[in-house]
């Protein structure tokens, strides 16, 4: 029998569910995060939703699947596969690798702290 591996970080991101956190800049991250049934569209079974906005309700970062986007075409002839990690950045949005829930929360407050201080 294979060993499971354990994602330490699953609790933390679910206690983190429903939580808005305010800063003094005006800015605020909000957390959406569940359990789901595990698909072929979320394999890890973890459907999540965090955002950072600025003052005026704008977002400025979010990590997501709750669609699908398309990978960037590398060659000319590409399949329509989609992937539904993904995160914003402004208007721009890219493929996320899911690896753990912990990274999921490490990559995403990076990012929140790269946005702040720009």
């Amino acid at each position: 029998m294979a060993k499971q591996e354990i994602d330490f970080g699953l609790e933390t991101l679910l206690q983190l569910d429903g939580e808005i956190f305010p800063m003094d800049n005006g800015f605020w991250v909000k957390f959406k995060v569940h359990i789901t049934p595990k698909n072929i569209h979320i394999p890890h079974g973890v459907k999540y939703s965090l955002t950072l906005h600025d003052g005026d309700n704008r977002r400025i970062v979010g990590y997501d699947n709750a669609h699908g986007i398309k990978p960037p075409k590398k060659k000319k002839f590409s399949g329509t596969r989609q992937i539904w990690d993904h995160k914003h950045q402004k208007t721009t949005v890219k493929p996320y690798e899911f690896e753990s829930a912990f990274q999921l929360l490490e990559d995403f407050w990076a990012d929140v702290n790269n946005a702040i201080i720009k």
